[in-house]
């Protein structure tokens, strides 16, 4: 049996999308909040979760940095998903016969060029999927939603215009995870090492911590810092590194960062995708 993939949203999703695209032989399973997928596999119902940590267009996913640490899972694998919004509607409507468009409001924002052209009124929806769900059960031709290909295919929608995104080259990067780690080498690539760390109170610290990736050659791909239980004075970083732990400037950049931190844990090492270019 080829398992299960929790995701967060309603069938048709682009998390679905993505689960559809990295693990398609497994069975998809929708979850309403992305602390759902993560209990799920936690329990053992599902064996892998797809989340959502950032977009090109709009940055980082609200919450789920804070939430990777805690979660208990790691990470064993990314994806980049192209994100292609389209116009939905009932079957055999034509665009002219469209009034308004529905969607997440995030959605909204990334096709206002062709919401404007076409003089079509933008719906706030709770999400993608939901909203495609939605028109298909109204049944009004004058509704349309923007969602993915996945999702008129799901809810029974004719795609009346495709890729209506202003920028096309709007991409979400998601992580697979995992209950177990897996720490080997593995596809034809770079692999990429994930990590968690809080800086010890001292001055210069975080300077001091990061100065060991420069001085050793190792390229960080991401550096975010994030507030720990409301305090402002209690700061986690999440970074990303090319690179494998046992890889030499590796090995001696994470010796430097744990002299100078007080916390730090290692959330996942995987192939690069090629979707980082």
């Amino acid at each position: 049996m080829a398992g299960r993939i929790a995701f967060q949203g309603e069938p048709g999703a682009y998390s679905h999308q993505a689960c559809r695209q990295a693990r398609p032989a497994m069975e998809a399973v929708p979850c309403r909040t992305f602390e759902d997928a993560i209990d799920l596999v936690r329990s053992g119902e599902a064996d892998l979760a797809m989340l959502p940590v950032e977009n090109s267009t709009y940055g980082r996913v609200a919450d789920i940095h804070s939430l990777l640490p805690g979660s208990g899972l790691r990470i064993v694998d990314e994806a980049f998903v192209r994100v292609h919004i389209n116009l939905l509607a009932v079957p055999g409507t034509p665009i002219e016969a469209i009034e308004a468009a529905m969607s997440h409001t995030v959605l909204l924002g990334q096709c206002r060029s062709f919401l404007r052209k076409h003089d079509l009124r933008p719906v706030t929806g709770a999400d993608t999927a939901g909203s495609a769900r939605l028109v298909a059960e109204k049944a009004d031709p004058k509704l349309a939603a923007l969602a993915s290909e996945l999702a008129g295919e799901i809810y029974g929608l004719d795609v009346v215009a495709r890729h209506i995104e202003d920028q096309s080259n709007n991409t979400t990067r998601f992580l697979v995870m995992s209950r177990e780690p897996d720490f080997s080498r593995r596809g034809p690539g770079k692999m990429v090492t994930t990590f968690t760390f809080r800086v010890r109170n001292i001055p210069a610290a975080l300077y001091k911590a990061l100065g060991g990736f420069a001085t050793n050659g190792v390229n960080m791909t991401k550096l975010e810092s994030y507030m720990v239980g409301g305090s402002f004075i209690a700061t986690e970083f999440y970074a990303d590194v090319e690179g494998h732990p046992d890889d030499p400037n590796v090995t001696l950049a994470l010796e430097e960062l744990r002299y100078f931190t007080s916390q730090h844990e290692i959330l996942g090492v995987y192939p690069a995708d090629p979707g980082r270019g």
